[in-house]
């Protein structure tokens, strides 16, 4: 089942790759990469999803992995997932014929470090005082 959270993205076409970040939350999707926003919307039923999407150049550089161009488009997405990890495919007849892949990964968020013993002791005491300055002769 694809869960709502934050995911790095890695995608691709035959012209070539990309990275970004996407946020799945109660059926809605946002993010983006260097160049490109992404949002749109999801369903999901069971460990499948579908997905409809819509890309806008945010910032000039190099050219989207479907070709130089193809800025803004809507992307059909389908896939499956198993909680941390989902893949799909999908078309946009921005780029007729050319295939789209992408996996992405689920971030989970860690514990916050523990503070170590040394810090503490830190904490509680005054620190020192720094040199005055040299008083010119």
């Amino acid at each position: 089942m694809l869960r709502d959270g934050t995911y790095a993205a890695c995608f691709k076409t035959s012209l070539r790759e990309g990275a970004g970040i996407v946020h799945f939350a109660n059926g809605r999707l946002w993010g983006g990469d260097s160049i490109i926003s992404y949002s749109g919307c999801y369903e999901v039923d069971g460990d499948r999803w579908t997905a409809t999407v819509t890309t806008r150049r945010h910032s000039a550089g190099h050219a989207t992995v479907f070709g130089p161009g193809i800025d803004e488009m809507e992307l059909k997405l389908a896939g499956t997932s198993n909680g941390k990890i989902a893949s799909c495919s999908g078309t946009t007849d921005a780029a007729p014929g050319m295939a789209f892949e992408a996996t992405l990964i689920l971030s989970e968020e860690l514990p916050p470090p523990a503070a170590s013993p040394r810090a503490k002791r830190h904490a509680k005491t005054k620190l020192p005082r720094p040199p005055q300055r040299l008083r010119a002769r």
